[in-house]
């Protein structure tokens, strides 16, 4: 039997962008299902993406400064312009790639980000939610129709007995889930969806310090999340929902996950 065609970074970003044919698609997940650091990788690049197009996409309505005009063309600014569908892609590269630049040369001089459930976990619990809620054709990695293999496959990353909540007293169904990371840290995602299209999604991974803490809610971008921490994990609750019924949502998932 001949072993399969390794994948390439080239390939892993002709997936993120989908620009492969279902064929391919289903040769890059089955390779991301056996290879949890390019699955890792998957995530990042949607990340990135998603930010990218938070940042710039505002751009292509924006007037184009006339020295920004003058740098992309090369023309003095009194000469003739360019069509402005042209002008508009290019000042939006030569942004892009100042905004990319300016972060790096910056990356050394700013500070760590803060640590724990209460810093960077709620943002990045939210940011997989709004990535990965967006998703048609590939919202998760395992489908629920083999809740089974998802649950087992995610407890023996995370190194902890999880389950899938059971929602659908809340009136949500499970989608099914996938492997995240965070730093070097492992991460689970499961995802369910009610009768109207709205996605939930619940975020768990491995805690950076050792305690439990109460319930705490936070909500941006028309996101909210309910994030705790018990013993050895940290747990969120993500979903596009009024604070009340996000609350009762989280004691069910909450009674779900918690060690036994």
């Amino acid at each position: 039997m001949t072993a399969p065609d390794p994948v390439t970074q080239e390939d892993l970003h002709a997936y993120v962008d989908g620009r492969l044919e279902p064929a391919d698609e289903l040769r890059i997940e089955a390779w991301l299902a056996e290879h949890p650091e390019d699955a890792a990788a998957v995530h990042a690049y949607r990340l990135q993406n998603s930010r990218l197009h938070d940042e710039f996409d505002s751009i292509l309505d924006q007037a184009i400064p006339p020295e920004m005009e003058a740098i992309v063309t090369g023309r003095p600014r009194g000469a003739a312009r360019l069509p402005r569908p042209w002008m508009n892609m290019a000042a939006s590269i030569l942004l892009l790639l100042a905004g990319g630049m300016g972060g790096w040369l910056l990356h050394g001089t700013q500070g760590p980000p803060p640590q724990g459930p209460a810093g960077t976990f709620a943002d990045v619990a939210m940011g997989a939610h709004r990535v990965f809620v967006a998703e048609v054709r590939h919202p998760v990695e395992v489908p629920a129709t083999q809740e089974a293999h998802l649950v087992a496959w995610l407890s023996k990353r995370l190194g902890t007995k999880l389950r899938a909540p059971d929602l659908t007293d809340a009136g949500f169904s499970l989608v099914g889930g996938r492997l995240l990371a965070e730093g070097d840290l492992p991460a689970a995602q499961f995802m369910y969806e009610d009768s109207g299209g709205q996605r939930l999604t619940v975020y768990v991974r491995a805690a950076d310090e050792t305690g439990d803490t109460a319930f705490r809610f936070v909500a941006k971008d028309n996101v909210s999340a309910f994030y705790w921490m018990e013993r050895a994990f940290a747990y969120a609750l993500v979903a596009p929902m009024e604070r009340t019924r996000l609350m009762a949502i989280a004691h069910k998932v909450y009674g779900d996950l918690s060690p036994r």
